[in-house]
């Protein structure tokens, strides 16, 4: 690799972690390349990424984030993954992890705050922005479906009390 591939490869990971909302950092020794892949299309379903990383250069992408705390995680076979919503990266190392022990969560930052990895394990079991949105929205509705059966309801009787007085008009 010659000095312009690296710079491209620093400004690319800088730009990455610039967009990011979660890094997670990893060590993953023996992986293979089937794993891998698997890996990154769950990570990819999740709109999150996954990158094997040089270590050097990835301290020097570093540089002027608001990850630069990370920069001693960056030792031995590391990886990250990354994503904008503040939980699907985690998610998916959290449960990669625990099928595969060839990968291994080392820490991992939200925004400026270092995390330890039982912190990215609790972040894993929190839900993700999309199951919070339909919580959110599912909240909202309710009410307005009970309002509706609520307003519905005097009609319905009214309607049948109407409907008692003519059939008994109609018996008598």
């Amino acid at each position: 690799m010659d000095r312009a591939q690296k710079k491209e490869l620093v400004a690319e990971l800088h730009q990455t972690f610039e967009g990011a909302g979660l890094v997670v950092v990893t060590h993953q020794s023996g992986m293979t390349v089937g794993e891998s892949s698997d890996l990154r299309g769950q990570m990819r379903a999740a709109s999150a990424g996954f990158k094997v990383t040089k270590n050097r250069l990835t301290r020097l992408a570093l540089e002027g984030t608001k990850y630069q705390a990370l920069e001693s995680l960056f030792t031995g076979p590391t990886a990250i993954a990354f994503s904008e919503d503040p939980v699907a990266a985690a998610k998916v190392c959290v449960e990669f992890a625990n099928k595969n022990k060839k990968l291994t969560i080392v820490g991992g930052a939200l925004g400026d705050k270092v995390l330890d990895v039982d912190d990215v394990k609790a972040l894993a079991r929190l839900p993700s922005l999309d199951e919070l949105r339909g919580k959110i929205i599912g909240v909202l509705l309710a009410p307005a479906t009970k309002v509706a059966g609520v307003v519905q309801a005097p009609a319905g009787q009214l309607a049948r009390v109407l409907g008692a007085y003519a059939a008994k008009d109609d018996a008598a």
